[in-house]
């Protein structure tokens, strides 16, 4: 069965005899809490397919490596194909079940396809493997301008276990995992992505002190290399810069929106945001995942 499904999803990215690709049959991806589905994209020629193909090609002559199903993974969740990295990731965890990364990996990959219980599954089952281990750097699929990895497997599995928390309204256990001291690791840029969720958190819990104190950690001369949008919305946070000055993306949105509900108490203008964010926003960003998740709580 494994094989069957590994070679049949290289037809489906194959290219015909004049070596134009022939696009992939779309099949549902998600549906979204608010009923939307998504469908996996048509896939064009570019880098990004020729990642995938590079990685795929990569895993079929190395079958035993777990780095190269991993990337054979990883390249097919970026080009929209989320559950065909879930199956992926599952037959690593199949044959490399002491393996964090692949339950890290997939459990993302949950989240994507708003599968929060099965991403929580994965992630606790990743924080068993990785205790008392050395932490290591993980690469970056989509580099940054200076190339310069800005998270570990520690770190990321903590961050995501405490996103998918957050996005089951679970703000005591999204606590402990953005807590952990591995999410902030030695990079401004990862002191300014957890403390924007933290803030957020403990803001709903009603800690305010606890939320000032994680705004002290953040001023308007970090050396940010990536995460210029969590920055920008902990100094608002903050009060350094106002709503005017701020670049509206989709990070903005729904800063913007939660600091209405929390902070003004105006839900009429944080529903403009949640709509505005909702309506152009990318369906797979975790800024959009979180209004969505947001709005059916808030107002469905």
């Amino acid at each position: 069965m494994r094989r069957l499904f590994l070679v049949t999803f290289l037809i489906i990215f194959s290219c015909d005899s004049s070596n134009n690709l022939k696009n992939p049959i779309q099949t549902i991806e998600a549906i979204t809490l608010l009923g939307d589905t998504l469908r996996s994209p048509e896939i064009e020629n570019g880098k990004s397919f020729d990642q995938f193909k590079s990685a795929q090609i990569t895993y079929f002559d190395n079958k035993n490596s777990a780095e190269a199903l991993i990337w054979y993974g990883r390249r097919a969740a970026y080009l929209g194909y989320y559950k065909e990295a879930i199956k992926l990731f599952t037959i690593g965890i199949e044959t490399h079940p002491n393996d964090a990364r692949f339950y890290r990996h997939r459990g993302h990959r949950y989240i994507s396809t708003r599968q929060y219980d099965n991403a929580i599954s994965d992630f606790e089952k990743a924080v068993k493997l990785i205790d008392q281990k050395a932490d290591q750097v993980e690469p970056d699929g989509l580099p940054n301008a200076k190339n310069i990895p800005l998270s570990t497997l520690h770190g990321n599995i903590w961050y995501h276990l405490g996103l998918a928390y957050y996005l089951k309204n679970d703000m005591d256990n999204s606590l402990k995992a953005f807590s952990n001291r591995s999410v902030a690791h030695k990079y401004d840029d990862n002191i300014v992505s957890s403390g924007h969720w933290l803030y957020m958190i403990y803001r709903r819990l009603n800690k305010i002190e606890e939320s000032v104190n994680v705004l002290n950690e953040v001023d308007k001369d970090m050396d940010i290399i990536e995460n210029m949008s969590y920055h920008q919305t902990c100094l608002f946070y903050k009060g350094v810069l106002q709503e005017s000055e701020m670049v509206i993306d989709e990070v903005a949105l729904y800063s913007l929106a939660n600091w209405y509900v929390y902070e003004k108490k105006d839900i009429l203008k944080a529903k403009q945001y949640y709509q505005e964010l909702l309506s152009t926003g990318n369906p797979y960003s975790f800024a959009y995942i979180a209004g969505e998740s947001d709005w059916s709580r808030l107002f469905e």
